[in-house]
């Protein structure tokens, strides 16, 4: 017999999305967050590069991306503690790829170019034959995500939702004013759902009888190199080849790299494909002085994208009730505070205070 539960909002997905938003609302609504894995934050919040750049993305990225800084570094009771430190990111290009240098240079805010043998003095491991042209931009800072998940996690609770993992949605369907929802152990009668389930955003739509909106996951891999032996990398700043090719971080005494792959794929438990990481690896040594001589793991995630690479966020045109919080791709950690407080001020139709997005990130704008 399944345990029946009644609730005015329904939040699919447990992540940063779907937490953020239980944390942002205003109203003393009844609130279940329903996660179908057993641990919150295992896909994609749990698996993120966690850097905040203001220059990342579109229009409407930047823009909730400059809005969200203040957030970051409003430390009070929920976050007594930084959730951004310092990083920066050096952009690098060998010859035939230094005029992206000069273009990111003049284009972006904050972004200076600087001279090759100033990079090598900030990563000494960079091969001057290689590089031709860089650029540096300081204001970028590592995200502390488990602190902020964990910190809207706690505020949610003390709100009064309800946490329930390891129970995906099966279908639901919307009758008499409510959604009537079954999952693997519960019957569910819920006002509002929310469909913030990142990769399986349009598999839900789906179970829900709502047209999907045409997201796309797209695999990002990631390996754990040693740090080059007698060399502390800890003060680094993460290196981007300008047109991504790969990029590079230190963490915990070790190195991240990535081949920034986007190999479109189904919604699933991520992981990494050995032949793209060596092919990343093996750009990544053509611009650096030291050998790959040990992967010690690797682990892949998944960036879901709507066709415009722009979140999804709003109540569906065609289905009563039925609310978009999707599409954030690989910027859902440094757009979460301003899109959490968008997506709750929607919500609970209130006005919010980014107002020039509420079309550009309609779901409605997607329809055919």
């Amino acid at each position: 017999m399944k345990e029946t539960l009644s609730t005015d909002i329904l939040v699919v997905g447990g992540g940063i999305a779907g937490v953020g938003l239980a944390a942002a609302l205003e109203n003393r609504a009844k609130v279940v967050i329903l996660e179908q894995e057993r641990d919150l934050a295992y896909h994609s919040t749990g698996r993120s590069a966690a850097i905040y750049i203001r220059n990342y993305g579109n229009g409407p990225i930047r823009t909730l991306n400059e809005a969200s800084g203040p957030m970051f570094r409003a430390q009070d009771a929920l976050f007594p503690h930084p959730l951004l430190t310092p990083r920066g990111i050096l952009y690098i290009a060998d010859e035939e790829r230094a005029g992206a240098v000069a273009d990111l240079a003049a284009d972006a805010i904050g972004v200076e170019e600087i001279s090759p043998e100033r990079a090598r003095e900030m990563v000494p491991i960079l091969d001057p034959d290689y590089l031709r042209a860089a650029a540096y931009e300081p204001d970028a800072q590592d995200i502390d995500v488990h602190a902020l998940h964990q910190g809207w996690l706690k505020k949610a609770r003390g709100q009064g939702a309800t946490v329930i993992s390891g129970d995906g949605l099966v279908r639901a369907e919307h009758a008499g004013g409510r959604w009537k929802i079954e999952t693997r152990r519960h019957a569910i009668d819920a006002g509002t759902i929310v469909n913030a389930a990142g990769a399986w955003a349009d598999t839900v739509a789906k179970r829900c009888g709502v047209t999907p909106v045409g997201l796309t996951p797209l695999r990002r891999s990631m390996a754990v190199l040693p740090a080059p032996e007698g060399i502390d990398p800890s003060r680094w700043p993460l290196v981007d080849e300008v047109t991504e090719q790969f990029y590079f971080k230190p963490d915990g005494g070790r190195l991240f790299v990535s081949p920034c792959d986007e190999d479109p794929v189904d919604p699933h438990d991520a992981f990494a494909d050995d032949m793209v990481v060596a092919e990343g690896l093996y750009r990544f040594e053509q611009a650096v002085t030291m050998a790959v001589t040990r992967v010690e793991r690797s682990w892949a995630g998944l960036r879901t994208f709507a066709p415009d690479h722009t979140p999804v966020v709003g109540y569906d045109a065609g289905a009563k009730n039925f609310f978009w919080l999707a599409g954030q791709g690989g910027y859902g950690i440094q757009t979460a505070p301003a899109l959490s407080a968008f997506a709750a001020s929607l919500l609970e139709n209130r006005t919010p205070v980014l107002e020039d997005l509420v079309s550009r990130l309609a779901p409605d704008r997607l329809a055919a």
